[in-house]
């Protein structure tokens, strides 16, 4: 079995302490590749320092919609410059956020536009952040729709209409931990199987959303455990899990434009 974590941070601070142990618990639980995905211009630095260090680990750059408000034309020219690292394959995350409001609304729009266009620029694929937008998220992508862009809405939470749209514009859908929790992964759960398996992807959100095996023991999350979104994904789709993680393995490599082995 190989998986691959979509999205995590790894760059997170609390990982500082032992990242060398938890890249080879990831590797002990069959999670051979994982994408550290940037927030803003530090976090996308060591981002890309971390997936130099290490075999099978890679990077995207980008600016969070909650950081929209610290971004520039400076900041973006120094995450195109990051983007010609070998090991970064893909831009984000960005999007929108209107629940916590941490930048104003016309910086969210203004950058997340921005930075798809440079995504596109670059033939990077984007990942993508959306919370109560209230279809403006939509709005954006669409309007802006090329049909060269690749990307995965991560860690999707929608419902069947916003699914059917982002799928409608070429792009994979996130599934992390929440898959897993009782109560609040039951939405999820139900939309599950009508997600074409070649537009699915799994994804820790490390350090976040830890699934619901691990939940009483760790606080933190970590990529050892997207195994358990694997597993909860194909008891409820009623798939062997095996060949779900090879199809899921392919879909991965194949949105970052990575050599399959």
């Amino acid at each position: 079995m190989k998986l691959f974590d979509s999205h995590c941070h790894l760059d997170d601070p609390s990982y500082e302490e032992d990242m060398n142990e938890v890249i080879e618990r990831a590797r002990d639980n069959s999670v051979l590749s994982a994408m550290i995905v940037g927030t803003h211009l530090e976090s996308s630095r060591k981002a890309v320092e971390i997936a130099c260090r290490f075999e099978g680990l890679y990077a995207s750059v980008g600016v969070h919609p909650h950081d929209a408000k610290t971004c520039s034309d400076t900041v973006m020219d120094e995450l195109m410059d990051l983007a010609k690292n070998p090991k970064v394959r893909a831009w984000g995350e960005t999007g929108l956020d209107f629940n916590r409001m941490f930048s104003p609304r016309a910086d969210q729009e203004k950058w997340f536009l921005r930075q798809l266009d440079f995504a596109d620029s670059l033939n990077l694929p984007v990942i993508l952040h959306e919370r109560d937008s209230k279809g403006r998220f939509y709005e954006t992508l669409k309007d802006s729709h090329t049909p060269a862009r690749t990307g995965v809405v991560h860690c999707f939470s929608g419902n069947k209409k916003e699914m059917a749209q982002y799928l409608d514009l070429g792009f994979h859908i996130g599934i992390t931990g929440i898959v897993t929790q009782a109560s609040r992964g039951e939405d999820l759960r139900k939309l599950l199987p009508q997600i074409p398996v070649d537009r699915l992807l799994i994804e820790t959100d490390a350090p976040y959303l830890t699934p619901a095996p691990q939940r009483n023991k760790f606080r933190r999350n970590e990529p050892a455990f997207v195994l358990s979104v694997l597993l909860k994904i194909a008891e409820v789709r009623g798939e062997d899990p095996e060949t779900l993680s090879e199809i899921l393995w392919r879909n991965t490599c194949r949105l970052f434009q990575i050599k399959s082995v």
